[in-house]
């Protein structure tokens, strides 16, 4: 792969006035009509500028290549996921095992509703995924469940909160991305999202 893809996948300039921070979401935007249309085979700044309907120079002046798109397209994913999951868990008015129940089928209803673009973006990870700024901002945008474990186990060590974490981030990304790539209904995600909980808040208990 070319490095100079590799080693230069940050915007060129952030957007700060209304008028250019509106460009660069239409040119988001324009990006994910044209991965979700061609696949990652059929990506190019040219098509992404043309729906768009903007030069291929302006959108030179935020993005210096596609993966610069393409790396942004993920982070907004992350970033979306993040906040939808971390949301829900920080409602203390609800108790931890409903809470986990929902943050599941939210985040399997997300995983379903965007397999297209989703799957198009795992395709495009060669792109920038050496990057050193790929590992920032997967971090970056890393759900945080401590917290919420803590509302199930009060008393457990720093460690036993991380490994948990772990596991439940393990499972049910894993279990969200197989489950999009069937084709599923709503009946069925509420399902499998109550059974998923269940199952994971009695695991969870063990370590009280």
């Amino acid at each position: 792969m070319n490095s100079k893809v590799i080693d230069c996948i940050v915007s060129r300039k952030l957007p700060r006035q209304g008028r250019s921070k509106t460009l660069v979401a239409a040119i988001l935007e324009a990006a994910i009509h044209v991965l979700a249309d061609g696949g990652i085979r059929g990506f190019t700044t040219a098509r992404v500028a043309e729906k768009a309907g903007i030069s291929v120079g302006s959108l030179y002046q935020y993005f210096p290549n596609k993966a610069a798109i393409l790396f942004q397209l993920q982070v907004n994913e992350w970033r979306k996921t993040q906040q939808l999951i971390e949301t829900i868990l920080a409602d203390m008015t609800k108790p931890p095992r409903e809470k986990l129940e929902t943050a599941i089928r939210s985040f399997i209803q997300s995983e379903c509703d965007e397999s297209s673009i989703r799957k198009a973006l795992g395709d495009a990870s060669p792109f920038y995924r050496n990057a050193p700024e790929f590992a920032v901002a997967k971090s970056d945008t890393k759900i945080n469940l401590v917290q919420f474990i803590s509302e199930f186990l009060p008393d457990a060590s720093d460690e036993t909160l991380v490994f948990v974490e772990d596991l439940l981030l393990r499972v049910v990304t894993s279990f969200g991305k197989q489950f999009s790539e069937e084709s599923k209904t709503d009946a069925d995600i509420k399902r499998y999202s109550a059974a998923l909980a269940n199952m994971l808040a009695m695991q969870i208990e063990t370590y009280k």
